[in-house]
């Protein structure tokens, strides 16, 4: 059986409809067992499951009760994505088919979904090529997300990746450059930002972790002259995104 909850996420009750999203290709974000449930159809989902690095939450059988609105779970409940993620090849297939050097969004745990949706959004209309973002503490692609996203959802590329840090060195062996947004960095006017460039954007809270930090090439901020000192998230990305499109455009 296929619901959707109050937050606009897609969720599946039932064995062998959990089994069958699986089989059909959909991307399934986490997968709630019910504890020390071991059978065949369970160990088939648990081995689905972990091929598509989903996270896999074992839970007692009050939570899944209350998580399901058939009553009817058998044990098993899927959140599966509204919209299908791509792959990192494909971000560099859509810079290469537009001739641009390859510009791309990386989003160290953004959560709110609707930032996650205004950066999709702003992405697509600065001429980004994708988006990454991680598969653990991240907004997902739901219902909430598109339509923040006005529609841009359906054209820029959106990668779930399990580890970022990992994500940066791969991409750095592939010629591009990694800039970190935070507060402590060299102003953006005066960086470098032409050529195949990535920015990450940290978490709404306590910005980007420091592991990931250290991954990136180099720091860069954005000059603040107010009485606070940070910026939504996805405003940062927006500001940034265009200073890329300045400098390219020179």
């Amino acid at each position: 059986m296929e619901n959707t909850n109050e937050n606009n996420t897609t969720y599946i009750e039932g064995r062998n409809a959990v089994i069958e999203a699986f089989k059909s290709g959909k991307s399934v974000d986490k997968l709630f067992i019910l504890e020390k449930c071991f059978d065949g159809p369970i160990n088939t989902i648990i081995r689905h499951g972990k091929k598509s690095n989903t996270i896999i939450n074992f839970v007692s059988k009050e939570r899944l009760d209350s998580m399901s609105e058939s009553g009817k779970h058998q044990g098993v409940i899927a959140y599966v994505s509204a919209y299908e993620y791509s792959e990192i090849e494909d971000i560099f297939a859509r810079a290469e088919e537009k001739n641009e050097d390859p510009f791309i969004i990386i989003l160290d745990e953004i959560e709110d979904p609707h930032n996650l949706g205004a950066i999709i959004r702003t992405a697509n209309i600065s001429g980004a090529h994708g988006v990454i973002i991680p598969k653990h503490r991240s907004a997902t692609l739901s219902a909430t997300v598109a339509k923040t996203s006005a529609g841009a959802i359906n054209y820029t590329p959106v990668v779930k990746v399990t580890n970022i840090a990992k994500t940066i060195e791969e991409l750095k062996k592939q010629g591009v450059w990694v800039a970190c947004a935070d507060m402590d960095g060299e102003l953006m006017y005066n960086a470098n930002l032409k050529g195949p460039m990535a920015i990450v954007i940290g978490n709404e809270g306590k910005g980007v972790g420091k592991l990931v930090k250290e991954k990136c090439d180099f720091v860069i901020s954005i000059p603040m002259k107010g009485e606070i000192n940070s910026l939504n998230a996805s405003v940062a990305m927006g500001i940034i995104s265009y200073e890329i499109v300045r400098q390219r455009m020179q």
